[in-house]
């Protein structure tokens, strides 16, 4: 399988799997738990080293099912979770960046996937409410306290890219940070 590296030390396969469907989404659930979790170790077995899930997908559901299908193979992927939106009474209700809210996304998903360290930690989307230095801040910190890897940002202009870019990435912590602009 090729690879492909974001930042500049995180190496991933060129085609990563997104684990979203597999709990909520794009009509019925495809199988059953058990199903897919052969389906992501499936795909560690073809080369697959990159996963995508969210707090937000079938909220916690699907980072339980990520952690349960990779973590007898967990030295040998990575796997990208986000954060940004408030769940209430397990639904998504609005978004939520603030940077209290970023530290506990952060917390429970370590616990949810089984780590000391999140491979890829990203804003699901920008929070307008939320200044995008505040985040990148606070991510920053996490990333310095040893607790994520690497920062990205999803659906994010150019300007904010640079906005979040220009709090303290720079030096040898530069490659701890990874940004791009997704969608739009």
């Amino acid at each position: 399988m090729h690879t492909r590296t974001l930042g500049r030390d995180l190496r991933v396969s060129a085609i990563g799997l997104g684990a979203m469907g597999m709990s909520q989404s794009y009509g019925p659930n495809p199988g059953d738990r058990s199903d897919m979790i052969d389906v992501l170790r499936g795909a560690v077995d073809r080369g697959g080293t990159f996963f995508d899930t969210a707090e937000v997908y079938d909220p916690y559901v699907n980072e339980e099912l990520v952690d349960e299908a990779l973590a007898p193979v967990r030295d040998q992927v990575v796997i990208a979770t986000k954060f940004g939106f408030r769940i209430e009474n397990g639904a998504p209700v609005g978004l939520d960046s603030r940077p209290e809210q970023i530290r506990a996304v952060a917390a429970a998903s370590l616990k949810r996937l089984g780590v000391e360290r999140l491979d890829l930690f990203y804003q699901h989307r920008v929070d307008p409410g939320v200044p995008i230095e505040d985040v990148a801040g606070t991510v920053g910190e996490l990333v310095q306290e040893g607790k994520v890897r690497c920062f990205r940002l999803s659906e994010a202009g150019a300007e904010t890219i640079r906005r979040a870019h220009s709090v303290g990435v720079q030096g040898d912590r530069y490659n701890e940070y990874h940004m791009s602009r997704v969608g739009k």
